[in-house]
């Protein structure tokens, strides 16, 4: 497994996005805790998880509990958690924001308590609340910082001007940008070209979109024949390892988090780190979308 820069720390150039363990059709948990021992197994040292990843109203902090657990079972193994506050789910498969100074320190202080770690590795905001100045929600950000509960921090769901902002705001506390992008969904290209000059991990969020279902997609929507599927039976792989290898080629700042409910898919993710693409398959595959 190759590694990448994110903050201080080096981390798999590949990591688990760990929603689907916890969101709508999850695996059993043994299931679910067997794909995170699967990760760590082949060499992913960066899992992503949120407060919010969770089901069923009253389930608060259930994939952050889920990583405690199947860590726990497996010390030792370097691993970095990142977590985000700032969303909630109600239970009836809506999403809702706070990005309030006075939410997001409690709700570090549970992802605290619930990931039994005394300091985060990783917080990020998880999306810029309208109703809230986003120099407060930021500010929030660097007081959990200041006060030793979060060794570094990350926004998401973000423009190039609210990244500049956090920058000046965080210093260089600021070490990532979570958004969405993925041969379908290109709109951040700008957010990452940013993150590139200043030297922030672009943490890509449903990497797959277009080559695979995400677990955002609804029932029965199925991917298009791609050039990442013409390109991954010339080589004999998968569209998925396909797509993380163009992922890598984007910059050295990238690392992709795609989400996995099986070890199966977990351990054919982290193999995309071995996949280097030619400069033709690359403009091959950077038509699609286009």
């Amino acid at each position: 497994m190759i590694t990448r820069r994110l903050g201080t720390a080096d981390v798999s150039a590949v990591g688990l996005g760990a929603m689907p363990l916890s969101i709508e059709d999850r695996p059993d948990r043994a299931r679910a805790i067997a794909t995170v021992h699967a990760a760590l197994d082949a060499g992913i040292t960066l899992i992503d998880t949120a407060d919010s990843y969770h089901w069923h109203a009253g389930e608060l902090g259930h994939n952050e509990e889920l990583l405690a657990e199947a860590l726990a079972a497996r010390p030792g193994d370097g691993v970095l958690v990142a977590t985000k506050g700032g969303r909630g789910r109600p239970g009836d498969g809506t999403w809702t924001v706070d990005g309030r100074p006075a939410h997001i320190r409690a709700a570090c202080e549970g992802s605290l308590r619930r990931l039994r770690v005394p300091e985060i590795g990783l917080y990020q905001l998880h999306k810029p609340d309208p109703a809230v100045p986003w120099a407060e929600s930021v500010g929030a950000l660097r007081d959990l910082v200041d006060a030793g509960l979060v060794r570094a921090a990350g926004v998401s769901n973000v423009t190039c001007d609210q990244i500049r902002e956090a920058r000046d705001i965080l210093g260089d506390s600021l070490v990532s940008v979570q958004n969405r992008f993925s041969p379908q969904h290109r709109d951040s290209l700008p957010e990452l070209r940013l993150c590139d000059r200043l030297g922030i991990a672009f943490l890509p969020w449903s990497p797959l979109g277009g080559i695979a279902r995400s677990a955002l997609d609804g029932p029965g929507s199925a991917p298009p024949r791609t050039p990442f599927h013409e390109v991954a039976e010339e080589r004999g792989t998968t569209p998925q390892q396909v797509c993380l290898a163009w992922h890598l080629a984007q910059s050295e700042h990238v690392i992709p988090i795609p989400g996995a409910t099986r070890r199966e898919s977990v351990r054919a993710s982290a193999q995309a780190t071995s996949l280097p693409l030619t400069q033709e398959e690359l403009r091959r595959l950077d038509t699609f979308g286009s």
